[in-house]
């Protein structure tokens, strides 16, 4: 957990308490622990690594009002190796080059064996 989830996990564990607290006092009071257990839930959401995840397609995007996420504790996947297969695309360039040259004066040569005169 990196240090800003931590600042943002702590925030919303401080809203949850008050609005336990509020719910427990019941009056008016009782009226505002809805809508802090809502904040807490949407700071538990904004955490720094699910924004880093959702900005790369890892986390869901699509969750109803009210459902709760938390954060993984670690990659889900192994980075993706680099895939260089083949040959490197300037060689290939190169040899198709040489090759080319060398059938123009091929047949450049075998032409002035038999001329149609």
């Amino acid at each position: 957990m990196t240090k800003g989830d931590a600042v943002m996990e702590r925030g919303a564990s401080t809203l949850q308490r008050l609005a336990n607290r509020a719910a427990a006092k019941g009056g008016p009071a009782g009226n505002l622990a809805g809508p802090l257990a809502e904040d807490a839930g949407l700071l538990r959401r904004m955490k720094p690594s699910l924004i880093v995840a959702r900005m790369k397609g890892d986390a869901p995007t699509n969750l109803a009002p009210g459902q709760d996420v938390v954060a993984p504790t670690a990659p889900q996947l192994a980075k993706r190796p680099r895939k260089r297969s083949g040959p490197n695309p300037f060689l290939v360039l190169g040899a198709a080059f040489v090759i080319g040259v060398a059938a123009a004066k091929l047949i450049d040569w075998r032409g002035h064996a038999h001329p149609r005169d």
